[in-house]
């Protein structure tokens, strides 16, 4: 006993023929089947080719178009050329010109004469299956599909637009429940026989000649009422990525491939002469016996999926480009975000570089220039200090600097002042730690000489700005950790929150801070701010600022900073 092959063919011929003699050298009858799309004198020369050979026989030709009927109409006269012209066959095993035998053809004859009533046909239901892609699952067995989806797509979306208005639905022929599985399939003659000389297949032929995709539905639904009994399996290796489209594989595959245990393969590249080199050969010392087992792979191909589609965290390109969030993460590492602290201290940039060990950048997004650490005009990745290149994209600024400095933390300023381009990018980015002193973007006023007019109109808009800010970091879609402060319950402790901020930087605790930088003198700043209330504007940010305000815990201006014991 044995079983025969049925190829469906419509490009490389050159491939197919070699695939063939190979089949057939395993003992295994095969029968053709080539669209009818392809030119005469085309397939004249490939039939003449294989013409040596009487185990290959051409079945009558049809029209094939992805997702219609003419593919499973092919295959049925190619099903019932091998039943007639071979009485030997014992299973029917339905390839492509692009399918490889990944083991010796005696192997899988072996396997299937231990399984003489085993028919290998992926069938389930559309409500248990997870791959259907395009938004068609049971409506592909309800509405009817007389346009191809690839050569027709306005009309075949307008068709089935006009179905679902009109409440149009098919009536299923009694006796099948729909079901869906893959195109590459083995049946035993009794059920694939059963099933063309079924009396009522003249009906089922009718109905799924308007299903869309019939091909991975029509032997899958009708095999389920006449086997005794069906493995839910290909014994073909096939595997698509999240569009729906086939993997191609290539040379560089060949050992994903004999990792596999698998018996065939698709879609083998008609170049991949490394592939067809290695296994195209009858070697009775790769005969494995092993149970195909194409999980062993599966890991591989959702990692490629992984990177296909979300890439590496923080790294951006032009595949993923024109779809909004769909990557893998909005930046690459870890950074910290300070508002408030330059404000506040004398030399706050150096001091915290010292303490960390990151590279503090002063405020990145300062209105007149990139203020980099050491006021650098150029760093890494060529990111230029020029603010209207950054103004470009500011977002993808600092997804740039971040990619372009991994292994190094980076922090930088950010307030009210600053462009505002990037306020909800990193209230989303988990890889963003915020630390935040409300209000002290009063204390530069507070010090200037200016009109107080001019400064009353400043406070209003920088206040409005840092509201607006804050509420983005307080939203239920911000993913930063997000720590808070106003100014009054800073000016409290400073020693205990600038120790908070080093621990969560660095990681390591229960080290005191022996240094840290000069407050600045803030005496009369409770009186600044009620004269801003008492000419209108409420500085409600800064919290609960008492207007005689004590001494905040500084040294003298003209001491150097103090130490902490």
């Amino acid at each position: 006993m044995t079983f025969g092959v049925v190829m469906l063919v419509h490009t490389d011929f050159d491939r197919a023929e070699q695939l063939a003699r190979h089949w057939v050298d395993g003992g295994c009858p095969v029968v053709i089947h080539v669209d009818k799309n392809v030119r005469t004198q085309t397939f004249d020369r490939f039939r003449e080719a294989l013409g040596d050979l009487s185990e290959v026989k051409f079945s009558h030709r049809h029209r094939c178009e992805w997702g219609t009927w003419g593919i499973v109409a092919g295959t049925q006269s190619a099903c019932e050329l091998m039943l007639a012209s071979f009485p030997q066959v014992r299973h029917v095993f339905l390839a492509s010109g692009s399918c490889m035998p990944l083991r010796p053809v005696r192997e899988l004859r072996r396997y299937l004469d231990s399984r003489p009533r085993t028919d290998f046909i992926e069938s389930a239901t559309t409500a248990d299956v997870p791959w259907t892609v395009g938004g068609l699952d049971h409506e592909r067995f309800t509405l009817r599909f007389p346009f191809s989806w690839r050569k027709n797509r306005f009309l075949f979306d307008r068709y089935v637009s006009l179905q679902r208005r009109l409440r149009f639905r098919r009536r299923i022929p009694d006796g099948i429940l729909p079901h869906m599985g893959s195109q590459w399939w083995c049946l035993t003659r009794q059920t694939l026989s059963a099933i063309l000389q079924d009396p009522d297949r003249p009906l089922y032929d009718r109905y799924f000649s308007r299903v869309w995709i019939p091909d991975e539905s029509y032997f899958q639904t009708l095999a389920r009422s006449y086997s005794f009994n069906i493995e839910s399996r290909s014994l073909t290796l096939s595997k698509f990525d999240f569009q729906g489209k086939p993997h191609i594989f290539y040379d560089d595959h060949l050992q994903l491939l004999r990792r596999s245990d698998c018996f065939v393969a698709r879609k083998i590249w008609p170049r991949a002469d490394r592939l067809y080199q290695a296994f195209l050969v009858e070697d009775a010392a790769m005969m494995k016996g092993a149970e195909p087992n194409p999980g062993k792979i599966d890991r591989i191909f959702s990692k490629a999926v992984d990177r296909r589609t979300k890439g590496r965290p923080g790294l951006y390109m032009q595949s993923r480009w024109p779809n909004a969030d769909w990557g893998n993460g909005i930046t690459a590492e870890p950074y910290s975000v300070f508002e408030g602290f330059t404000e506040l201290f004398e030399n706050f940039e150096p001091w915290l570089a010292k303490m960390t060990g990151a590279r503090v950048h002063g405020h990145l997004y300062a209105p007149d220039r990139v203020e980099f650490d050491g006021r650098q005009t150029i760093v890494n990745g060529a990111l230029s200090d020029n603010a209207a290149q950054r103004e470009l994209n500011a977002q993808m600024f600092l997804t740039n600097l971040i990619w372009n400095t991994r292994g190094k933390r980076q922090a930088f300023q950010f307030g009210p002042r600053d462009t505002q381009g990037i306020n909800w990018m990193i209230a989303k980015d988990p890889n963003a730690q915020i630390f935040v002193i409300s209000g002290c973007w009063a204390v530069p006023l507070y010090r200037s000489n200016s009109n107080f007019a001019d400064l009353r109109n400043a406070a209003a808009h920088l206040q409005r700005v840092e509201n607006e800010h804050l509420s983005a970091l307080r939203s239920p879609w911000a993913k930063a950790r997000v720590r808070i402060w106003t100014m009054a319950d800073f000016v409290e402790s400073p020693m205990e929150v600038l120790q908070t901020i080093v621990d969560d930087m660095t990681g390591k605790t229960g080290r005191g801070l022996t240094e840290v930088p000069r407050m600045h003198d803030l005496g009369g700043f409770g009186q600044f701010l009620q004269n801003l209330k008492n000419q209108g504007m409420h500085p409600y940010l800064m919290g609960d600022f008492p207007v005689a305000a004590p001494p905040l815990n500084q040294a003298p201006k003209p001491r150097k900073p103090y130490l902490v014991k």
